[in-house]
């Protein structure tokens, strides 16, 4: 339901926004230049969500389970690098792709990255 609600709130935005571009994902370039073109856009949404998260009064003082509410808490404040996400993938991958990665195995894995980089020492 969380992931949902997150899920929801960024695709809201993407469809309020422009893309950053129009391509159609045929750029001629390796799955190894892909990656390392994404990879930073990636990093970069996650650490933002890793901020908020740990920023928010409410990190630490409560269950377990209210980590998703936290992530979704702070998508207003990383829509931009998720944006930039999304649109990085659409470029490279495809249309359509930006949204199927972060709907799909970005969510899938961010809660338990959002939790591993809350703990790692600075």
């Amino acid at each position: 339901m969380i992931l949902a609600s997150l899920a929801g709130m960024v695709l809201a935005a993407a469809v309020a926004s422009n893309p950053l571009n129009e391509s159609t994902g045929s750029l001629g370039v390796s799955p190894q230049e892909k990656a390392a073109a994404t990879q930073p856009l990636v990093r970069s949404a996650t650490d933002c969500i890793v901020h908020a998260v740990v920023a928010d009064p409410r990190y630490g003082n409560g269950p377990t389970a209210q980590l998703g509410d936290l992530i979704v808490d702070s998508m207003p404040a990383c829509v931009t690098r998720v944006r930039a996400m999304i649109d990085a993938y659409d470029l490279y991958y495809g249309d359509g792709s930006g949204e199927a990665f972060f709907m799909g195995p970005y969510l899938d894995v961010l809660p338990q990255a959002v939790a591993n980089a809350a703990k790692a020492p600075k």
